[in-house]
């Protein structure tokens, strides 16, 4: 099968990229460079040994998206990265996270149907549950949306599920939880643009000295020692789900046309423990102090993964310290 990527050279969409092609699959890649950088595809050739066909394309350009994939024959179906996918930014700037990541599927979807592609696997999130009870499964009910960025994904959803029901279109969501880590070469990982929005790279350039300090947004939460709770799982795993929900697809498994799958350890870390696990693989002291809580930010939420387990046969391997040590050897590969 020859799989697009779009948001190619991004965090999850670059680690997919390495394990498609480790699979077997024929890999092609469109990335606009708005959070990533164009030396990824260097690195994803160090990694596979694979020149990965690309194109700089924007997904919010509809004119440019349908002339890539009508000039590009073959393609049998597309995993969907290209989002924007900050809380914070997307509550201080919610029409670019609208017209990026609800427009932008839209003009993606229009082009599918237009050359007969009717497979795709969406990047969803665990954001669409808002403050639901963990742990988390699929059929938990989806509540109004804490941010823009987490609505996004709840349109994108509802979008594709109505597309389903109009033409021959088959979906695989994904809703992941807390991507972290890199890949074990230390090759491509986690390179925000600018100041990061998730935590992982904020304590590795803290621990490095690129940031004079980590803030940790609240500590006065229902918790056991006051901070938010995630599900962290290592994007390498997840990278793999994406390969089994394609096969998923190959093989007709699914029993609808809409399928969704919880991608999570099933198991809740606050930040703090994080913050624990980081400072025991690197022996580096944190440099953190407690702020005011984020807008937009729930109080903890952790996947059930038993559907995910059982249909696409796909579990998680690595543990917490795993990912910490791979994101913080990729951060010292980056100041080399």
């Amino acid at each position: 099968m020859k799989i697009l990527v779009t948001g190619g050279t991004g965090y999850i969409g670059s680690h997919t990229v390495v394990e498609l092609l480790k699979a077997g699959y024929e890999v092609i890649a469109i990335d606009n460079f708005d959070n990533s950088y164009p030396t990824v595809l260097d690195s994803l050739k160090k990694i596979t040994g694979v020149d990965i066909p690309f194109a700089e394309v924007d997904i919010r350009d509809k004119k440019a998206l349908k002339a890539f994939i009508k000039a590009t024959p073959g393609i049998d179906a597309v995993i969907h990265f290209a989002a924007n996918k900050a809380v914070g930014e997307s509550v201080a700037n919610p029409l670019k996270y609208y017209e990026n990541n609800v427009g932008g599927t839209v003009n993606l979807l229009e082009a599918l149907q237009e050359n007969n592609i009717n497979q795709i696997v969406f990047s969803s999130s665990c954001t669409v549950y808002g403050e639901a009870n963990p742990p988390v499964d699929e059929n938990a009910p989806i509540p109004v949306a804490n941010s823009p960025y987490g609505n996004t994904k709840q349109i994108c959803e509802e979008v594709l599920r109505d597309q389903t029901q109009a033409s021959n279109l088959q979906v695989v969501a994904l809703r992941y939880f807390n991507p972290v880590g890199a890949h074990e070469s230390a090759l491509i990982g986690e390179l925000p643009i600018g100041i990061p929005n998730n935590l992982v790279p904020f304590i590795t350039q803290t621990a490095i000295g690129k940031r004079e300090f980590l803030t940790v947004f609240g500590d006065d939460y229902p918790t056991p020692d006051g901070t938010c709770i995630r599900d962290y799982i290592h994007v390498v795993d997840i990278a793999i789900a994406h390969v089994a929900a394609i096969k998923f697809l190959e093989d007709k498994k699914q029993a609808s046309a809409f399928s969704v799958f919880n991608l999570g350890t099933g198991k809740g870390n606050s930040v703090l423990e994080a913050i624990q696990s980081f400072e025991k693989v690197s022996g580096k002291k944190l440099n953190y102090k407690i702020g005011p809580r984020r807008a937009g930010d729930v109080v903890q939420v952790y996947a059930s993964c038993e559907k995910a387990w059982n249909e696409l046969g796909w579990k998680t391997e690595r543990d917490l310290e795993t990912c910490m040590k791979s994101a913080w050897d990729w951060e010292l590969a980056l100041a080399k």
